[in-house]
């Protein structure tokens, strides 16, 4: 379902489900197709998840998501002063 968005509950328990049952599957990506399957949701929204948490929990490089939304706070107060300036 494109644009449906999921609450954190939905995610964290699709996140475990997966990472608790993945050795029950050939590969990861079958567990994650399976486990979204079940849930409803597509597996790349599932697979993207995975990364971000993997991201949070510090095991790979990448932008946490409170740090993503610092960025866009500061965008937007950037372009906010930059239109000020421009008036």
């Amino acid at each position: 379902m494109p644009g449906r968005s999921y609450d954190k509950e939905i995610r964290a328990k699709a996140v475990r489900l997966v990472r608790d049952h993945v050795g029950d599957y050939a590969t990861e990506w079958a567990a994650i197709k399976a486990v979204s399957g079940r849930l409803g949701m597509s597996g790349e929204t599932l697979r993207k998840w995975l990364r971000q948490s993997e991201v949070e929990a510090g095991q790979v490089a990448g932008v946490t998501t409170e740090s993503a939304r610092q960025i866009r706070e500061l965008k937007r107060k950037n372009a906010e002063l930059e239109r000020t300036i421009a008036i």
